[in-house]
């Protein structure tokens, strides 16, 4: 889980130089090897990016709830 929120960093960072998503997903291959994130999902980061989210945490999801 902490690789993947230090991935999310890495994605914004990216995003603010500037930087194009197919870019960040090479980077992020180059670097993390197998763990990288996939390519679908720093395109998503880049949409949610783009539209004014810069906030790292996950969106709330419908569902039964993690406690009971």
């Amino acid at each position: 889980m902490a690789e993947k929120l230090e991935q999310h960093m890495v994605v914004k960072f990216c995003f603010l130089l500037g930087k194009m998503a197919g870019e960040t997903v090479v980077m992020l291959e180059t670097t993390y090897k197998e763990a990288a994130l996939g390519k679908t999902q720093v395109y998503e980061w880049f949409s949610r990016f783009r539209n004014g989210e810069l906030s790292l945490a996950d969106q709330p999801r419908s569902g039964r709830p993690l406690t009971s």
